[in-house]
């Protein structure tokens, strides 16, 4: 094909196209290098931090078919980089033997995946597998082979035989005894049937 040959009409049109050609391959090369740069800035600048913010999270520990603990949080978000889980209205369970041996209510909670550990904050309430009932600001869960700590304005109850106040609880890891301390106040009521 010479250029010379062809008509006027079909030069200006291939003129028109190599020139969109050439423009549509500049812009194509311009925006991979501005994105390039972006996306390289963006990954330095969060250190690959991805966070997910989630509505109706459960999380559940379960080994050799042996459920450890579940825990449900109506909101969250979980934080990639630290391996946490923040949530809010929690609810869960810890078990033994996969029966529920306590169960727990807190405003908000945190699940800690690099440690396995769970704490609860804020309005915990807690209630034993024998019907004790206890109110604490902070709960934490090590494991199923450590003792369980609750700090912070504690009050036990059962029914109406028994109500202590105070400041720390640490309940055994089978959840059948309990050892409180600190400005500690007991009452025991018999009970008149």
């Amino acid at each position: 094909m010479n250029w010379k040959n062809l008509q006027k009409k079909k030069r200006v049109y291939l003129a028109v196209l190599f020139a969109l050609v050439g423009i549509l391959a500049w812009a194509f090369i311009t925006a991979g290098i501005i994105t390039h740069d972006y996306n390289m800035k963006q990954a330095a600048y969060s250190g690959d931090k991805q966070e997910a913010v989630v509505n109706g999270v459960i999380l559940t520990e379960t080994k050799d078919e042996q459920k450890y603990w579940e825990i449900y949080g109506e909101t969250g978000k979980w934080d990639s980089e630290n391996g946490i889980a923040q949530l809010n209205k929690v609810i869960g369970n810890f078990y033994k033997d996969n029966e529920v041996s306590m169960s727990f209510e807190s405003s908000k909670g945190t699940y800690n995946s690099k440690q396995g550990t769970i704490t609860l904050y804020k309005d915990t309430y807690i209630v034993l597998k024998d019907g004790i009932t206890l109110n604490a600001d902070k709960l934490k869960w090590v494991d199923s082979h450590s003792p369980i700590v609750a700090e912070g304005n504690i009050k036990i109850k059962k029914g109406k035989e028994l109500l202590s106040t105070a400041d720390k609880i640490v309940i055994s890891p089978t959840y059948d005894s309990f050892k409180i301390s600190g400005n500690t106040v007991s009452k025991v009521y018999e009970d008149k049937k």
